[in-house]
């Protein structure tokens, strides 16, 4: 559903998947909306005519995670097969399979300069990619439970990750070291 946030009433509903949708981005430029559902699907949709532009097929499995390149270039996302896919949102196509974690994918999350993208997974880890090389940097394993989402600070300094072990882990993302642990929930 799309909704107009001044008069906080209901624009339009969007239709189409044919499971429950998981995950919901925006284009930088507002002109694309992404969607990630356990139908195993990506769908783009244009925003001016709420038309679907394109499903994106490659998962085996739920589609979890979904975030645009803060150039919007490049749309990443991530599934219950273990993997994310990096696709190019010109052509529509994919341009790699990112794969390294054991379990299932749950968020996702590029840095505010788009060179490096963070995935949060079942398998307790957060791992670091480089997204010119695509290739990993590194595999942050202090959470001791499910790692479900994962978010950049605006600066880019800081790497924010969400678990089920009831913390919020603040990392050093030129150290990838761990700064703080947030306690309380």
């Amino acid at each position: 559903k799309l909704w107009d946030t001044s008069t906080r009433k209901e624009i339009k509903t969007l239709t189409g998947h044919t499971s429950g949708v998981n995950g919901i981005s925006f284009s930088p430029d507002g002109k694309m909306l992404a969607t990630a559902s356990a139908d195993r699907t990506v769908k783009l949709w244009d925003t001016s005519t709420y038309k679907e532009i394109k499903t994106l097929i490659g998962h085996t499995d739920s589609v979890n995670g979904i975030s645009f390149s803060p150039d919007g270039k490049m749309l990443a996302t991530a599934s219950d097969d273990n993997t994310v896919k990096l696709w190019d949102t010109s052509t529509r196509k994919e341009i790699k399979t990112l794969t390294g974690h054991t379990s299932g994918v749950n968020g996702i999350s590029f840095s505010p300069d788009g060179k490096m993208l963070a995935t949060a997974s079942d398998d307790y880890t957060v791992k670091l990619w480089d997204t010119s090389t695509r290739k990993e940097i590194k595999t942050l394993t202090e959470h001791k439970d499910v790692v479900r989402g994962v978010s950049f600070s605006p600066d880019g300094k800081m790497l924010a990750t969400a678990s089920r072990d009831k913390t919020v882990k603040l990392w050093d993302t030129s150290t990838r070291k761990e700064i703080k642990t947030l306690t309380g929930h």
